[in-house]
């Protein structure tokens, strides 16, 4: 499988309240700057700053991102798509997994059990780009089945983990 940068090679980190408070502050606003972070959990701006970059070192904390509304952007159709292959060998998992990943309409790319291979987070302009990215996806090579799942609304998305 291609590396996609959510592989933990490293075991878990040891991380204490301070770490934890950091992260939660962070993981709800990323733009905040070192001094209202430092603040907001009880340092000061040099020793928070430290931890932010021990985090950040060591991949706890991999990044920073902002969130864009699609719709605003023209991407009104959010879909999932359940794919399954005609063979589960790595090298067919791999090669699916690179086309997939390279489309910038798919935002999540997850490989899974249970009677499939891949869920695939994507978004389309509207039902006709919708359509034309499952048939396209239909077409890609060792793929079997496609099942597609229109969102109609979501009612909830956070991203990371509870901490």
């Amino acid at each position: 499988m291609a590396a996609t940068g959510n592989e933990t090679t490293h075991s878990e980190p040891d991380l204490d309240a301070m770490d934890l408070r950091i992260l939660s502050e962070l993981q709800a606003n990323g733009r905040i700057t070192n001094v209202d972070l430092a603040q907001r959990v009880g340092l000061s701006a040099p020793p928070c700053l430290r931890r932010v970059r021990r985090l950040e070192e060591s991949g706890v904390l991999r990044g920073y991102h902002a969130e864009l509304d699609p719709a605003a952007l023209g991407f009104e159709v959010t879909f999932f798509a359940i794919v399954g292959l005609e063979s589960q060998k790595q090298a067919v998992l791999s090669a699916f997994e690179a086309e997939v990943c390279a489309w910038p309409e798919v935002r999540e790319c997850h490989m899974i059990r249970g009677g499939s291979d891949f869920l695939l987070r994507v978004v389309a302009r509207d039902t006709p780009h919708e359509n034309e990215l499952t048939a396209r996806l239909t077409g890609v090579e060792n793929v079997l089945r496609v099942q597609t799942l229109q969102t109609i609304r979501t009612g909830k998305w956070l991203p990371g983990v509870p901490v």
